[in-house]
């Protein structure tokens, strides 16, 4: 299809803001006169329709969970890896990237995309096969990061790891197993973080081209963090690095 739904006041607002080709915006009729009017100014400055209608032509088109705004835009266009290294360049920064390994949950793929948004990631890089692409779910959970952050979708990680290695990227896994503290890792290198499955975490192909792993401890009894809660800390760890207070 060449067009697709974003739900969510925050996903809506941020692309029309950003500039993303947005074909036609429905606000309910019940939403805050405040919001309608600012959404209808950010549709006007884009170019765009905002049409006001009943809440329940917003419910049969969505699960319910609307927010009273849902706008029809281009489908999202995935980045190529280049654009990743050229966004490090205008920024005058080292790469720094999100590479996950098959991660399947809508919803920690969008909550990563909002942490890499956060912390000045240049892009993640997602499989085509046997992982969660970009969806209005994933839109609904970054909360308007989607426009910001590129998303390259790969045919083979482990390929894409190689190439990297030999743009000078180092490539940090994560795993229970790895003997070096994550509050160790040096995020001021060109850097790509992997994040594994939720389930099986890295695969044994991805795991072995790592230069090497770092693990999270942990005191309490429950063995493993949620991936986007896990990939939050190695984030904010290499944002710790590069930006110490201060600067």
């Amino acid at each position: 299809m060449d067009q697709e739904l974003i739900i969510g006041k925050n996903p809506v607002m941020e692309a029309l803001r950003s500039g993303r080709s947005v074909n036609k915006v429905f606000v309910s009729e019940q939403l805050n006169g405040t919001v309608q009017a600012k959404i209808m100014q950010l549709g006007k400055a884009a170019g765009t329709i905002v049409q006001k209608v009943p809440k329940t032509k917003l419910d049969h088109l969505t699960d319910g969970n609307h927010q009273g705004v849902v706008a029809y835009v281009a489908s999202y266009q995935y980045a190529e890896l280049d654009d990743l290294f050229a966004r490090a360049r205008e920024r005058d920064e080292d790469p720094f990237f999100i590479i996950l390994d098959e991660l399947e949950d809508p919803h920690n793929l969008g909550s990563i995309l909002r942490t890499a948004d956060a912390t000045g990631a240049h892009g993640v890089i997602i499989p085509k096969r046997r992982s969660v692409g970009l969806t209005a779910t994933v839109a609904k959970t970054a909360a308007g990061a989607l426009e910001h952050i590129p998303v390259v979708r790969v045919t083979n990680i482990a390929a894409t790891i190689d190439e990297l290695k030999q743009r000078n990227v180092w490539v940090v896994g994560t795993e229970a197993e790895a003997t070096e503290d994550y509050r160790k890792l040096d995020g001021t290198l060109p850097i790509a973080v992997v994040i594994g499955n939720e389930g099986k975490g890295m695969s044994r192909l991805v795991r072995d081209k790592c230069d090497w792993t770092v693990s999270l401890p942990m005191k309490g009894e429950v063995s493993s963090l949620n991936a986007s809660v896990a990939c939050s800390l190695l984030l904010y760890e290499v944002f710790r690095k590069r930006y110490p207070i201060g600067e």
